[in-house]
């Protein structure tokens, strides 16, 4: 079986940790400390604070940026859970807007118009599968709005929008180490800014509100990272512009293959954008009955995201029953994200090629999607 992801973690790796674990120091200290430069300097950014997980770097990113209880906050619907959980960790309430078709990123035009809305205070946005958001769009809503911008890099390592990495665009940006990220600590984030006001929130909100040993001073986490953690990250860090590079030669090679396909939707690539493939996540109306047909081929899938955070359990019962997000709804339908990553060989690659090509030659040449 070809796995839909494959976490790469080799000799460097095993080494760093093994280091780590001889030194005896454990828990946040220099490692860390040397992680969030070598991060900082990567994204192009002034600070990063690095935190436990990608999910308590989003929550820190909304809190240094100013996010209170009551406050609304714009975000997508489309995406993993963590994004919406976040703000509702901070108090806050979820606003949730549609997105666009062509890239299943929030859709600028939804969110202009949700801006109107009294209390509104902030927009997250998601670079959803490694593709940047209209950031030239989106910058200007919210300076034009007043809002709070923080993006949502979780599957976005590296990703540009006009030169300019994901993670610089607002007031914070928060990335995700989880295991099948392009680049892993096992569980790890970090929240990157270029204010220094938040850089300072955000060191103190990450270690118990305490800005030197047994003096705390607000209302503080332990979301510290570990030094193990840190290890593994600065090896893989880098490794992540090569491995980059190998997910959008595969990106484009499966794209030259399969642009024929009427009945797939091939991942976009927007002008003045560089994607980094966290996923190669095509549509079909036929979703179910392919990731079936490439199971038999023995080639992994998997659905990104299979019920959008609005129609959640969680989320119907704190209201949001009466929402009607059609894109964002008819996405979940049809998307299925195809292997990707670094490891794969050109065999294997040619294999994923050809198990589509078999896929009911009659539908591919009858059916299109709407």
């Amino acid at each position: 079986m070809i796995p839909v992801v494959k976490p790469l973690v080799g000799e460097e790796e095993q080494n760093a940790v093994r280091a780590v674990l001889e030194s005896g120091q454990l828990a946040s200290g220099e490692m860390v400390n040397r992680f969030e430069t070598s991060f900082a300097d990567f994204v192009g950014a002034k600070y990063a604070v690095a935190t436990s997980s990608g999910t308590t770097a989003l929550h820190l990113a909304l809190l240094a940026a100013g996010v209170q209880p009551g406050d609304k906050v714009i975000t997508t619907p489309f995406t993993f859970a963590a994004t919406a959980n976040a703000i509702l960790f901070c108090g806050a309430i979820p606003v949730f807007v549609d997105i666009e078709p062509a890239t299943l990123n929030i859709d600028p035009l939804a969110v202009e118009a949700a801006a109107q809305m009294p209390g509104v205070k902030a927009l997250l946005v998601v670079h959803l599968y490694g593709t940047p958001c209209d950031m030239a769009s989106l910058t200007t809503i919210a300076k034009d709005k007043g809002l709070v911008l923080i993006e949502d890099c979780a599957q976005a390592h590296g990703a540009t929008f006009g030169g300019r990495q994901a993670g610089n665009f607002g007031a914070a940006g928060a990335f995700s180490f989880y295991a099948t990220k392009n680049m892993t600590t096992g569980e790890g984030g970090m929240v990157v800014s270029n204010r220094e006001d938040i850089y300072h929130s955000l060191k103190l909100l990450v270690n118990h509100g305490s800005p030197s040993r047994y003096r705390h001073e607000i209302l503080g986490y332990n979301y510290r990272l570990t030094e193990m953690a840190a290890a593994i990250g600065l090896i893989q860090l880098q490794k992540l512009p090569l491995w980059t590079k190998i997910r959008q030669n595969n990106a484009s090679y499966l794209t030259g293959e399969l642009k024929d396909l009427k009945k797939l939707v091939l991942p976009q690539e927007p002008q003045g954008c560089q994607c980094v493939y966290h996923q190669y996540t095509v549509r079909t109306e036929s979703r179910d009955a392919l990731a079936e047909h490439l199971k038999k081929w023995c080639v992994g899938t998997a659905i990104h995201y299979p019920t959008p955070v609005h129609q959640q359990p969680l989320y119907q019962k704190l209201g949001f029953v009466n929402y009607r997000l059609p894109v964002a709804e008819k996405a979940a339908e049809q998307v299925l994200s195809l292997p990707v990553y670094p490891a794969l060989k050109n065999e294997e690659l040619r294999h994923i090629v050809a198990a589509l090509r078999k896929f009911g030659d009659e539908e591919i040449r009858g059916r299109f999607l709407t």
